[in-house]
């Protein structure tokens, strides 16, 4: 049941990840694509640790790719509710 369930997380993530990307090219907005890049990222996680056996999910290297996808969410919510200058 375990590797099924990680297997719908990671089909679910990449599936939000071509929401974002669909909406990105309709946009241009740089939000969109850096979400898209977050989910991809969530995606590849879910997708590693249904290859390895569940004592391997506290190696720091899980940690270190979910770490690289939150800091892709953060950096995106930043630039998106940065001031602009006037034009």
């Amino acid at each position: 049941m375990h590797p099924f369930l990680l297997g719908a997380l990671t089909m679910g993530s990449w599936a939000t990840a071509l929401f974002f990307l669909r909406f990105w090219r309709q946009s241009a907005d740089r939000l969109f694509l850096v979400f898209a890049l977050a989910f991809f990222v969530l995606g590849l996680d879910w997708g590693l640790r249904g290859l390895w056996e569940p004592s391997m999910e506290t190696r720091h290297y899980f940690f270190l790719v979910r770490l690289v996808a939150f800091v892709l969410l953060i950096v995106g919510i930043v630039d998106k509710n940065r001031s602009r200058p006037a034009e």
